[in-house]
């Protein structure tokens, strides 16, 4: 599992922008400047529509204010439910991006196997701050339905 002091790994995944979607390298959206990027094991899941992105949607200015220059969500999901679901949500100032084939999340060594679930692999629920694509912390939940240590305001205590 990827660690403080780690890169994140590069690959090319769709992200939902508000010029479209488009293919993104990784270490070019997570690689410069003050990132906060948190991961969920799917989109319009109960605690991921309910609490975890509505919770980064909320605390957007302030995450701003502490100086982050992006915060992206990633769910091994296709961009046309990324899309979606942030609309949903208006979720507008976050980089909504889709880990299809959960390429980016098995690389930092975090799925999980959710097929009990009907899901297949998907992404553990996380929480990272990065600084020019180096991982400066991180917060994996112990369950899928855990939203403690990934919320928005958990991450605001750690920028």
């Amino acid at each position: 599992m990827i660690a403080v002091g780690d890169t994140v790994p590069d690959v090319t995944l769709k992200a939902v922008t508000p010029e479209g979607t488009q293919d993104v390298s990784t270490a070019t959206l997570l690689g410069t400047g003050k990132v906060v990027l948190f991961g969920v094991p799917a989109a319009f899941s109960p605690t991921c529509n309910d609490f975890h992105l509505p919770g980064f949607v909320m605390r957007a200015e302030e995450l701003a204010a502490k100086g982050t220059d992006r915060v992206v969500c990633v769910s091994v999901n296709d961009v046309f439910v990324m899309e979606a679901w942030g609309r949903s949500l208006h979720a507008d100032g976050i980089v909504m991006l889709a880990d299809h084939v959960a390429a980016f999340t098995k690389a930092m060594g975090l799925d999980m196997d959710a097929t009990d679930f009907g899901l297949g692999v998907r992404s553990q629920r996380y929480a990272a701050v990065l600084q020019d694509g180096v991982v400066q912390s991180i917060e994996v939940e112990g369950s899928p339905v855990d939203h403690e240590v990934s919320s928005a305001d958990a991450v605001l205590t750690r920028l």
